[in-house]
């Protein structure tokens, strides 16, 4: 079995060039939904099992509104909606409730109801889409979670939106098959203090992090760069002189 991953969105915002953060894997499960509706077919929305969310910003969670209203014209079986205690709270009181959108998980379809939430605690391991999923905390203004997500042979990581951490790398160094790395980089150098407060990370904090690493390596892909910022971030990043490190644009595409 591998892992397919699908680069659906990659962007700190949004131009008709860039899409938030969202991602696929084997066709059946998504990893944040900003951008699962603008990317995907209705077919291929259909396919879609679950939505892993790291947590509640509106570029992580905006294309769950669209992807609920699709699936529930369709009769589509119930789509998972998978977070931590606080993510899905959120969801509930401020997302699908019924005044922002509807509650689509009262809302009944031929297939049962349109969403179901499925609470997963930091640390815990589930099994999701024939995968095995753990979220674990990271370092951002809200509730955020990192995911290791495992297929039985190989597994990826991915960091959410976070800035330095600790926790998120001493359970990377306990997995010998991780294949690849998923992490955030938003601005650049000189807004350090920015990234500071807002959680985030720069290409200097970035390399600091990568350290905590060690020698390892594999692919680390890039993500939630700004667009407004995006040469200049580029340029920074090449400053680290690292080889494993791969910019994400739309429709990207892996296989490990």
């Amino acid at each position: 079995m591998a892992l397919d991953l699908k680069i659906l969105g990659c962007h700190g915002g949004e131009t008709p060039r860039h899409r938030t953060s969202s991602f696929l894997l084997n066709d059946t499960l998504a990893i944040d939904a900003g951008a699962i509706t603008s990317s995907l077919s209705l077919d291929e929305q259909r396919r879609i099992e679950a939505v892993v969310v790291s947590h509640a910003h509106m570029d992580h969670v905006r294309d769950l509104a669209t992807i609920a209203d699709n699936r529930c014209q369709q009769g589509a079986p119930p789509l998972e909606i998978i977070g931590t205690p606080a993510t899905l709270a959120a969801l509930k009181t401020h997302f699908f409730n019924d005044l922002l959108w509807p509650d689509f998980s009262q809302i009944e379809t031929p297939g049962g109801k349109t969403i179901a939430y499925r609470e997963v605690l930091p640390e815990q391991t589930i099994e999701v889409a024939g995968l095995k999923v753990k979220p674990v905390l990271v370092d951002h203004t809200i509730e955020t979670a990192g995911f290791l997500v495992d297929d039985g042979t190989r597994s990826i990581a991915y960091s959410g939106d976070t800035g330095p951490t600790e926790r998120f790398w001493e359970l990377l160094a306990e997995r010998e098959n991780l294949a690849a790395l998923l992490m955030e980089v938003s601005f650049p150098n000189e807004y350090a203090e920015l990234a500071r407060i807002s959680g985030h990370h720069t290409p200097e904090t970035l390399g600091v992090e990568l350290k905590k690493f060690g020698g390892r390596e594999l692919p680390i892909l890039l993500y939630h760069i700004k667009p407004v910022f995006h040469a200049k971030v580029e340029r920074e990043l090449a400053k680290l002189e690292r080889h494993d490190l791969t910019i994400l644009d739309l429709g990207d595409q892996f296989t490990f």
